[in-house]
């Protein structure tokens, strides 16, 4: 009797503690990888900067090994942190154009470029990264409804699937910097300008993995199922509709979170060969013309950051579908 009453009192606490322990347990492990991280990029910044450090020491007076700069020029950065480990740890963190900028210089720069700006300034990144999510968008879309409509076709053609899936395959092996200035220069030479080809960059790098997703996705029914829809007389238009798009559903989500973040990367670098001005990509521009290293790494940052707020939209807009379908809980 008396566990019985125990029972019911001691079950909410327990499940709170299970909850507890299931949230450390997902978090421990991301926690330890980040400060890894973090501790070896803080680690790669003496010998990354120790050129520059050990040269303001010694401007500063500070005795340093070898003596002049003509000899330590052709050595090691790291050989000269250990030769000079002083100034080498004491300028790592400070200079204002670094090999490689510590965490906080970048987080700073962020949150001074982000936070510290307003959102219509020429310097904050939340306006540059607005300039650069138009084609992304744009290209995503293109991109994603090109990759479905050949999916489609290469499933239902056997003639599609064996000429149109090799060269779909091979477009992927011509690198993008080498392509992306050919397209730009071929729509400038017929009067298409600005968004479009920053759009059809990121349409070509978006295409792909939509494509090969819904190929799968579209194949993923089973043999019994594909038979049962022939013997209730259903077209191809209905066994599409009713079979083979809600099973190709959760493969096409995994490909668009993958196609989300090409677009972006392909209008980054559809900013780079026409020397824009505005969004993302003109920030790493800017950046490696005057050597700002920690803008350039602010920008990338804050790609990275775009690009997974876009995921994560996918993923909510995945969730909600599916459980509508009722394919997960």
């Amino acid at each position: 009797m008396t566990a019985a009453t125990e029972a019911p009192a001691s079950a909410p606490g327990a499940g709170i503690g299970r909850s507890l322990r299931s949230v450390t347990g997902h978090l421990l492990p991301v926690v330890v990888v980040t400060l890894t991280i973090i501790a070896l990029w803080y680690a790669a910044c003496i010998p990354m900067n120790a050129q520059q450090s050990v040269l303001e020491a010694e401007r500063a007076g500070a005795t340093i090994t070898p003596p002049t700069a003509a000899e330590r020029r052709d050595m090691a950065g790291l050989a000269i942190a250990v030769a000079n480990p002083g100034p080498a740890l004491a300028g790592a963190y400070v200079q204002d154009r670094p090999r490689l900028p510590a965490p906080h210089q970048v987080v700073a720069e962020l949150w001074d470029t982000t936070v510290g700006k307003k959102i219509t300034s020429k310097r904050s990144l939340v306006f540059h990264a607005g300039i650069t999510l138009g084609p992304t968008l744009l290209g995503f879309l293109i991109g994603s409804l090109a990759g479905v409509a050949l999916a489609i076709g290469i499933v239902h053609s056997r003639v599609m699937d064996l000429s149109v899936m090799p060269w779909a395959i091979a477009s992927q092996t011509i690198p993008i910097l080498a392509i992306a200035p050919m397209i730009i220069v071929v729509l400038n030479s017929v009067g298409v300008q600005g968004l479009i080809p920053k759009a059809i960059i990121s349409a070509y790098l978006s295409f792909f993995p939509v494509t090969v997703g819904m190929v799968k996705g579209l194949r993923a029914p089973s043999a019994a199922d594909l038979d049962l829809m022939r013997t209730w007389n259903a077209s191809a238009m209905r066994t599409l509709v009713s079979l083979r798009l809600p099973n190709s559903l959760p493969y096409l989500f995994a490909s668009l979170k993958i196609a989300v973040a090409a677009a972006l990367v392909g209008a980054i670098i559809g900013e780079l060969p026409t020397g824009a001005v505005r969004g993302l990509g003109a920030r790493l521009l800017a950046g490696s013309y005057y050597g700002q290293t920690v803008q350039i790494w602010s920008a990338l940052f804050a790609a990275a950051i775009v690009a997974g707020l876009l995921v994560m939209v996918i993923a909510l807009i995945e969730r909600v579908t599916l459980r509508r379908m009722g394919l997960t809980r």
